[in-house]
């Protein structure tokens, strides 16, 4: 199961440590977050595992409820979301926190984090943050290359030219998501987004020249941290004995989790420039995406050409 830690969400998303001395180590392994109203009311039947091991979000309403009361009176209600499986308790409005919740986190070690941001901001930004992080990822060998907006894995044997492929589209101004490896996961089904490993992040490997860092090389506008999916384009050898697709009205998909995403091949041979053959697929692609069909269109004139030479035979 994937975890991380309170402090790689602090320094994701830059919330402040009300209680620095508290263990920032401790693990969050669920991508949910709990905003506790009845456990606070003293309804704590259904407060079970799972929920106890979510993040505590003090919002708008929970904060003027916790202050209708006095200070004993809020220990017995506070106090139950002070345990060894809390992994952290996060206020939003920039809101005050009670002495007596500080008091508790020192007896207990739960850290309580802060931000000047509304709750449902935060609700949405920490949600979305932990299903990226938490979610199951698997590993690809390929390159993930940012072609005009349309994400495409590029794909295929060892030596068929992935990276100086990406490296053509990133000098033509395309953006490096990953290369080599890529870490895809679900964030949905029907959207799968790739990222590269952190040790490998903006590098990209062209035999004969070594390591390059397309940043440092191209600038900041050259990488991307992440993207989605959109189109795989496998490299294979150009065989002379095997049927191409000519029209495009065939398609075929690439598997990742539940997601289908549409598979183009490409063969490779001396002569064809495969970036400028990527830009087209992935234009194509988003024309597709937007309505257009130019296979279909072709095939539809093709049709209407056909039948109209009929009916004047006919004649």
């Amino acid at each position: 199961m994937n975890a991380i830690t309170v402090q790689d969400l602090v320094n994701a998303l830059e919330f402040e440590v009300v209680t620095p001395e508290a263990d920032l180590t401790k693990k969050i392994i669920f991508p949910f977050l709990n905003r506790p109203g009845m456990e606070l009311m003293g309804f704590d039947d259904y407060f079970k595992a799972d929920v106890k091991q979510r993040i505590q979000l003090i919002g708008t309403k929970e904060w003027h409820y916790l202050h209708s009361f006095g200070d004993k009176e809020l220990e017995t209600y506070v106090r139950v979301l002070f345990n060894s499986a809390t992994p952290v308790i996060l206020f939003s409005n920039n809101f005050d926190v009670p002495e007596i919740m500080l008091k508790l986190s020192a007896e207990t070690n739960v850290p309580i984090l802060r931000s000047h941001k509304p709750t449902t901001v935060i609700f949405a930004t920490v949600f979305n943050f932990l299903q990226e992080e938490l979610a199951h990822t698997e590993s690809f060998h390929g390159v993930l290359i940012d072609v005009n907006g349309i994400g495409v894995m590029i794909t295929g044997k060892s030596t068929i030219g992935k990276s100086e492929t990406a490296l053509e589209l990133i000098r033509r101004g395309h953006q490096l998501i990953a290369d080599d490896r890529v870490d895809v996961y679900q964030k949905e089904v029907g959207t799968v987004v790739g990222r590269a490993p952190d040790i490998l992040k903006r590098f990209i490997e062209i035999r004969g020249i070594g390591i390059i860092n397309v940043v440092e090389m191209f600038g900041a506008g050259s990488y991307r941290d992440k993207k989605q999916i959109t189109l795989v384009a496998e490299l294979e050898d150009w065989s002379p004995e095997k049927e191409y697709n000519r029209l495009g009205l065939a398609t075929e998909t690439a598997r990742f989790f539940e997601t289908d995403v549409t598979k183009i091949r490409i063969p490779v041979k001396t002569g064809r420039s495969i970036a400028s053959l990527i830009e087209v697929a992935a234009m194509d692609h988003h024309l597709k995406l937007m309505g257009y069909n130019a296979a279909e269109d072709f095939s539809n004139q093709l049709n209407l050409f056909i039948a109209s030479k009929n009916n004047g035979n006919l004649e």
